[in-house]
């Protein structure tokens, strides 16, 4: 039997000559390594590939910001990433360190940032899956799991309120529905609300943004508008809810504002909405509402980027600066006075601030120098 030929396909031999320019007799080496190169690779080559893949990944370097202001950007990113990769346990323990209040009733703990509360497409970990977790941290391992008075947002931070009995979470829900919690929200803003208090009460609605990427957002939906300098009541939509936020400035320099946001209903995104599109205020880090028409970063002035110490390229990943501050519970089972609880600012808020030249109220700093040492203990 003839020894099986080592020779490359006459047609594999044209394409190299054409490719190489140059005449094939310059080739001294048989073609039999571009064929075995063809053949598939078994599990253990696969396995080795893909290993040293992986390494090489590890060992890229990766570049780091000079600027302290950018370092802690990109920290805060990875830190969201991370928490959406973390093991139940880990979020648990996160969530425990931050624990504002508890009584025999009621566990009160500061939310983190980038954490959703509730499950849904794309999200590997929320605080719902891991209250029971939470729940045998603090109480034992017989413990119920602990149940959601209300909800905070992805991106928003502060306090929320959780309870130890089915019953009781659904008498706090009745007091959020029924309006008797007095909520008090801090955002840091990007121009400066004039006038500097007052109420916001314009309803709101679900509509479709149209542009390159159309989507639906929360959008106001007045009850009046202008007609040639007269005022016109219009047909309100169906589909309109009552929006009512009261505010205040607590801060302010030319481009730039601390606000006391004071919500009396509870629509969905009201905060940002009223903030941006009414009162021409957006949230800064609200990469949503700041614009109508687009999903994009937010855009911000050459002033206030330099106060911060980023490039317009990466004001992507700045967090939404909005914090519930305090919650106000009325009297409720067992306890006869009012309970309020109050939750310090997070790191990136407070550096925020500092870099837009915005103060925080001196009582509210000394409650928040005091909490912060309290926890560090």
């Amino acid at each position: 039997m003839a020894a099986p030929s080592c020779r490359a396909p006459r047609l594999w031999v044209q394409v190299a000559r054409q490719r190489m320019e140059t005449p094939l007799t310059t080739v001294s080496k048989p073609f039999c390594s571009a064929a075995a190169a063809s053949r598939p690779l078994d599990a253990q080559q696969l396995a080795e590939r893909l290993r040293a893949q992986k390494q090489e990944q590890k060992t890229k370097k990766v570049q780091v910001p000079t600027n302290p202001v950018q370092q802690r950007v990109q920290e805060l990113v990875r830190f969201t990433q991370q928490l959406q990769r973390v093991h139940p346990n880990v979020l648990a323990k996160a969530l425990s360190r931050g624990i504002v209040h508890q009584d025999s009733d009621l566990v009160v703990i500061n939310k983190p940032y980038g954490v959703p509360v509730h499950g849904g497409p794309g999200v590997q970990l929320c605080i719902s899956d891991v209250l029971p977790i939470l729940a045998k941290m603090l109480h034992g391992h017989k413990a119920e799991p602990l149940h959601l008075c209300h909800r905070l947002d992805k991106e928003t931070t502060g306090v929320m309120v959780l309870a130890r009995e089915k019953d009781m979470a659904h008498q706090v829900q009745e007091l959020f529905r029924t309006r008797q919690v007095t909520k008090k929200y801090w955002a840091i803003t990007v121009h400066v609300p004039v006038p500097s208090a007052g109420v916001v009460d314009v309803p709101i609605t679900e509509k479709e943004a149209q542009g390159q990427q159309p989507h639906h957002k929360m959008a106001l939906s007045p009850s009046y508008r202008m007609d040639n300098g007269k005022m016109v009541r219009v047909r309100t939509s169906r589909n309109a809810h009552v929006a009512v936020t009261q505010y205040r400035v607590l801060s302010s320099t030319v481009s730039s504002a601390l606000l006391e946001l004071q919500p009396v209903t509870g629509i969905k995104h009201q905060l940002r909405v009223h903030l941006s599109f009414g009162l021409d205020c957006p949230i800064l880090g609200d990469h949503k509402y700041s614009d109508w028409n687009r999903l994009a970063p937010q855009k911000l002035s050459v002033g206030t980027l330099k106060k911060l110490g980023l490039p317009q390229s990466k004001a992507r990943h700045i967090p939404l600066h909005l914090h519930a501050r305090q919650l106000i519970l009325p009297a409720l089972g067992s306890r006869k006075e009012e309970l309020s609880l109050v939750c310090k600012l997070p790191r990136y808020f407070v550096r925020s601030l500092s870099r837009l030249g915005l103060k925080m109220p001196s009582q509210d700093q000394n409650r928040d120098h005091e909490a912060g040492h309290l926890g560090a203990q």
